[in-house]
C-alpha cells in the first residue's frame, strides 16, 4: 500500500511539473507591462463579480451562537436581524447600567444634572460589592468621573451614587427605571437595583436590552465614555480599564456595556458602526467571557456582511399642493414626513420605487393635518413603508358667511 502511494505521488509530481513548465511558455513572449495589464484586468473582473454577486456570511444559527439568549438589532430603525430566545427573562448583570446611564443622560438633557456637579458618596453607595472603584462614605467626585467609572470600570458604587444624586435614593431611582422601561415597551423587564448585582426578580430579556441600548445610543455623548480603553480617576491615583475587550479587537466597535455575575453568566450589549450601518448585538448567559465576546462579534459580522441601510426621501415628482374645489382657497399645501431609514438585504436590489396615491382635487372644507393621500415605498414589489400625505393648512368651504367676512376685511383694509 505504501509503495503504490509513493508511485502515485511521483506521478502527481510529474503532472504538476508539466503544468508549471508550460506556464512560462505561455507568457514568455509577453512583456512585463502586458502581464501587469492582464493581472489588473483579472482583478477588476473579480471586483465586478463581487459587486454584482456579493458574498454573504452564512446565516448565524442557534447552534453557532452559544449564548442561550441573543438579539441583533439595526440601531437606526430598531429592526431585528437575528434573535434567539429574545424574550426569555434572564438576569443581565451590569448590562443593567445601560438603563441607569440612560436616565443619567436624560437628567443632563433636562438640566437636572451637570457633568461638573459634585456627587457625595453615601454609606449605601460605598457598601456595594462586586466591581467598584472603592468609594468611601463622604468621598466626593464629579458627575463626569462617576459616569466614567460606571461605563469604563462598571463600578457598582458609582452607579448607585449617581442614582441617589438624581432621585434622592436608589429606591426612587429604581422606580424611575421601571417606569422608563414600560414607556419603551420593555415588557420582559423588572429592575430591582441600578447596578445589576444578583437579586431575586431582577430580570430582563435580550430584546429589552437591545431596546434600552438603542435609546441610550441616541445620546451620542455616551460614546465619549464607551470608547475609553484606559483612564484614571482621583488625579491619577486610580487606574480604570474598560471591561469591553472588543474595543481592542473589533473593527468599528463603539460600545456599550458588559456584565458578569454568578446568576447572569457573561452578558454583553455591543454596539458597532461601519459604512453607515449601526448595529446592536446582545448576548445573555454565556458561560465564559471568551464566548460572550465571540458571540457578540459573530452577530455583528453577520449583520455587516448581509444588510445595508437605505435612506428614504421624497421623490422628485412629489406634489407640493393639491387643487381644492368649492373652497376659500384654490389649493392647499401638502406635507409628508418620509425621511427615515429601512434595512435592505445585500443580496437584493437596493432600488426603491415610490407610488403616490393622491386625488386630482379635494372638496373643502379641509382640516389641517387631514390625510389626503399616501406615499408608498416599495422594494422588490413589496411595500416597505407607507407615509400619509396631509394638508399643511385648513381651508374653509365657500359660504355666504366666509365670503362676507373676506369682503368686510377688505373694506377695513381700504
Amino acid at each position: 500500500m505504501i509503495k503504490k502511494s509513493s508511485v502515485s505521488t511521483r506521478s502527481s509530481s510529474r503532472q504538476i511539473g508539466i503544468v508549471k513548465s508550460s506556464l512560462p511558455d505561455c507568457f514568455r513572449a509577453i512583456s512585463y507591462s502586458a502581464k501587469k495589464a492582464i493581472i489588473s484586468a483579472l482583478l477588476c473582473t473579480a471586483f465586478v463579480f463581487a459587486s454584482i454577486f456579493p458574498m454573504q456570511v452564512n446565516a448565524v444559527t442557534d447552534d453557532s451562537i452559544t449564548a442561550p439568549s441573543a438579539v441583533l438589532m439595526e440601531a437606526t430603525t430598531g429592526k431585528i436581524i437575528y434573535e434567539k430566545n429574545s424574550h426569555e427573562q434572564r438576569p443581565c448583570a451590569s448590562v443593567t447600567k445601560v438603563m441607569t446611564l440612560l436616565l443619567v443622560f436624560e437628567a443632563i438633557d433636562d438640566g437636572k444634572l451637570s457633568y461638573d456637579d459634585t456627587i457625595t458618596t453615601s454609606e449605601h453607595a460605598a457598601s456595594m460589592g462586586g466591581s467598584d472603584i472603592w468609594l468611601e462614605p463622604g468621598e466626593t467626585m464629579s458627575a463626569d468621573d462617576m459616569i466614567k467609572a460606571t461605563v469604563v470600570a462598571s463600578a457598582n458604587d458609582a452607579a448607585v451614587a449617581l442614582a441617589e444624586h438624581i432621585c434622592g435614593s436608589e429606591d426612587a431611582f429604581i422606580e424611575k427605571m421601571n417606569a422608563r422601561a414600560k414607556e419603551l415597551g420593555m415588557n420582559d423587564t423588572v429592575f430591582k437595583n441600578c447596578n445589576g448585582l444578583d437579586e431575586e426578580g431582577h430580570l430582563t430579556s435580550a430584546y429589552d436590552v437591545a431596546v434600552m441600548s438603542r435609546e441610550l445610543t441616541k445620546h451620542k455623548k455616551i460614546f465619549d465614555y464607551t470608547s475609553i480603553w484606559l483612564d484614571n480617576l482621583r488625579n491619577g491615583k486610580t487606574q480604570i480599564v474598560n471591561t469591553n475587550k472588543l474595543l481592542k479587537t473589533y473593527n468599528g466597535i463603539t460600545g456599550l456595556k458588559t456584565g458578569t455575575t454568578n446568576d447572569a453568566g457573561c452578558c454583553m450589549s455591543a454596539t458597532a458602526q461601519r459604512g453607515g450601518v449601526s448595529l446592536i448585538s446582545v448576548v445573555l448567559g454565556c458561560k465564559t467571557g471568551k464566548e460572550r465576546f465571540a458571540d457578540a462579534a459573530a452577530l455583528l459580522d453577520y449583520g455587516f456582511a448581509n444588510i445595508s441601510v437605505k435612506e428614504l426621501k421624497l421623490p422628485d415628482d412629489m406634489p407640493v399642493t393639491l387643487k381644492v374645489d368649492k373652497g376659500m382657497e384654490g389649493s392647499v399645501g401638502l406635507c409628508c414626513d418620509a425621511d427615515s431609514n429601512i434595512v435592505i438585504d445585500k443580496s437584493k436590489s437596493p432600488e426603491i420605487k415610490t407610488t403616490i396615491d393622491l386625488p386630482e382635487s379635494i372638496e373643502a372644507p379641509i382640516e389641517k393635518n387631514q390625510k389626503l393621500g399616501t406615499l408608498t415605498f416599495s422594494l422588490d414589489g413589496k411595500p416597505v413603508k407607507v407615509c400619509d400625505i396631509t394638508a399643511a393648512d385648513s381651508v374653509e368651504a365657500v359660504s355666504f358667511g366666509s365670503v362676507f367676512k373676506v369682503f368686510f376685511n377688505s373694506l377695513i383694509a381700504l
